[in-house]
């Protein structure tokens, strides 16, 4: 594999024995050397080296104590619910750009307690009778106070992949992208149908192609706000395409050397390629060798 992906290698224990022993979340929220993720919102705040910042637990705050993990040392770390009114920007741009101070496992960390910290606000109400939800599980649940529905954090699985033909890989532009920007397709994995049945689907109904010889290729954690990205490649017989252009801008094949080209940042390159956090940019590398 050519590359680390991002929000990938989070150096954290998990510690799900805590998240259902209440003794032990007490006492590991109680431990003197516990810290606590700074956000802004669902944003990560820069601490003094540009990494991310950890503080102690301010007694004073009441929000729920979300459990990232323990340490090598065995040192609690938690992140707090967002408060309550808070408006929460899944795909902000202030996030994107400061990302690049963190290193890989920091990024890890972060997405997954940006992700979480999400769910929990878009779940304050029961989906089964509508009344308000409490968070429990070591802040891995919300449990309803009325009918006792408890639900979890979910991920929504996602396929993105590069279609070969002749030699070359299809890549494609939605209309926001910037300018000569271009990255692999990719689509919502529905339900009832396989990855294999997904990436067929979305080639074809995005690009027009009919792919064969799906394979799997590697998959990573996206919290914008909460998908697993599953990286995929596929054969296509055929390069004729015909683009959906409610999705889909612009797509066009491309061989090793411009893709080579392209992640070199090379002025005469066709596209520019992924950022180096994307699995999109991965999946070029490892196809360009």
């Amino acid at each position: 594999m050519p590359l680390p992906l991002g929000f990938t290698g989070a150096w954290l224990d998990r510690a799900d024995q805590l998240r259902v022993d209440p003794d032990g979340f007490a006492a590991a929220a109680a431990d003197p050397r516990a810290r606590c993720l700074t956000l802004d919102g669902i944003d990560f705040v820069p601490g003094e080296g540009g990494g991310l910042r950890w503080e102690a637990l301010d007694p004073a705050d009441d929000r729920a104590l979300l459990l990232l993990g323990l340490d090598d040392l065995g040192v609690p770390h938690f992140v707090r619910e967002a408060p309550a009114g808070v408006r929460i920007d899944a795909r902000s741009r202030t996030v994107m750009r400061l990302l690049p101070l963190l290193s890989g496992p920091e990024a890890a960390l972060y997405g997954g307690a940006r992700s979480l910290v999400d769910w929990h606000a878009r779940h304050r109400f029961c989906a089964v009778c509508g009344s308000q939800t409490a968070v429990f599980r070591g802040g891995w649940g919300r449990r309803c106070g009325s009918c006792q529905a408890e639900h979890f954090p979910r991920v929504d699985p996602v396929v993105i992949m590069l279609a070969e033909c002749e030699g070359r890989v299809l890549v494609g532009r939605q209309g926001g992208f910037p300018p000569g920007f271009f990255s692999a397709l990719a689509g919502f994995v529905e339900p009832g149908e396989s990855l294999e049945e997904a990436v067929a689907r979305e080639l074809f109904e995005e690009a027009g192609i009919r792919v064969t010889d799906v394979t799997y290729v590697a998959s990573q954690p996206w919290p914008f706000p909460s998908s697993l990205m599953i990286g995929c490649r596929a054969v296509a017989s055929d390069p004729a395409l015909t683009l959906d252009t409610t999705e889909i801008e612009a797509a066009m094949w491309v061989d090793r050397a411009e893709v080579r080209a392209a992640l070199a940042g090379d002025m005469g390159a066709p596209f520019l390629a992924p950022p180096p956090l994307a699995i999109a940019r991965y999946l070029l590398e490892d196809w360009a060798g």
